[in-house]
């Protein structure tokens, strides 16, 4: 098992032998990471650099893939390539059965959509799209969200308080609105047309494409101008979401029908939580990562009843650094990945 029951599992080359954990080194310092959907591509990820000293404005974004003969990652040339600035966040086109183009999208200054040849032999820009036509400056895009129910619609956030709609077919803006009263660091989709996005105002607010003038909001911080800063819904029971305070050690875990007060709150991290993912195949079990080096597995069946002392997680994982990211397969579900430093790890569950 990847992950251990002891919450500080002695990694071993036997562990290695066992296929459960494979590690990737990157040349420069991991961000942005994300796996494939398609099934024709398993264990296949995209990460991009962090690289933030003056002389760095190129940034590089490569695509690994796990040989399982072999159990090395490895990247293949011809699918990397530069980006401007830092990639806050990069996804696959949430296609399981192939039927579209193979195309990956970066969020940074603009939203770009990116497609692989059909031969992989190389990736090519398809689109750079710029939500603010009336400006010459860019208000940098601090993540985006892709629709898997209308894969043609792409939700963007923005530093300048907005959330945008994309038609990525179309190339052009569905709906742009504003949605909080500062920086906007998440958006995540609950359905074709309920998104929902977190805040330096440290609010959660749903919104409904169908009835733009009005939102609801979820939850608010309990400590004021306390931002919130990454946003997950439950793919499986979208009655549920999960957000991460800046700075703070908990994860707060919604449902939707009670707003304002958390369901349950996870509190065995022993540093700040960086990233939270929902398994993709179950309603009840989540996953988050922090400063701490921890990736923990939380089974939620019995939130909502009081437990002593607080929840405990039923899996851990310790990593050699700080965890900045983590995303679970959706198409291979007993798959983690996470990123810290310069490593891309991924753990079978």
């Amino acid at each position: 098992m990847g992950m251990s029951s002891d919450p500080n599992p002695d990694v071993s080359d036997e562990h290695q032998k066992r296929s459960e954990i494979y590690t990737y080194e990157a040349p420069w310092h991991i961000y942005a990471m994300n796996w494939s959907v398609r099934r024709d591509k398993k264990y296949r990820l995209a990460i991009a650099s962090l690289l933030d000293h003056p002389t760095a404005i190129t940034n590089r974004v490569e695509i690994v893939q796990l040989d399982d003969s072999t159990g090395e990652i490895r990247a293949d040339p011809n699918l990397s390539f530069d980006h401007p600035y830092p990639p806050t966040k990069t996804a696959f086109v949430p296609d399981k059965d192939c039927q579209r183009a193979d195309l990956l999208a970066t969020s940074g200054d603009f939203l770009r959509i990116w497609r692989v040849a059909d031969d992989s032999s190389r990736v090519e820009l398809r689109s750079l799209l710029n939500g603010n036509k009336n400006s010459e400056f860019c208000r940098p895009l601090t993540s985006f969200d892709w629709n898997e129910a209308e894969p043609k619609r792409i939700g963007t956030s923005s530093i300048d308080t907005t959330c945008t709609i994309w038609d990525i077919e179309r190339e052009t803006v569905d709906t742009q609105l504003i949605a909080h009263d500062k920086e906007v660091y998440d958006i995540a989709w609950g359905g074709v047309s309920v998104f929902a996005s977190v805040s330096a105002d440290g609010s959660v607010r749903v919104f409904d494409l169908r009835d733009k003038e009005h939102s609801t909001i979820i939850y608010e911080s309990s400590e004021p101008d306390t931002p919130l800063v990454r946003l997950g819904w439950n793919k499986q029971d979208p009655r549920y979401m999960a957000t991460i305070i800046m700075d703070s050690a908990k994860v707060v875990v919604l449902d939707i029908r009670y707003p304002t007060m958390p369901v349950v709150e996870l509190q065995r991290h022993q540093a700040s939580v960086n990233a939270i993912a929902w398994a993709p195949h179950s309603s009840c079990h989540i996953c988050t990562a922090g400063d701490d080096s921890q990736a923990l597995i939380w089974d939620l069946s019995s939130m909502g009843q009081p437990v002593e002392g607080g929840l405990d997680p039923i899996l851990a994982y310790t990593a050699g650094a700080e965890i900045e990211q983590l995303q679970w397969s959706s198409s291979q579900p007993d798959w983690v990945a996470i990123a810290f430093s310069s490593k891309l790890q991924i753990l079978r569950v």
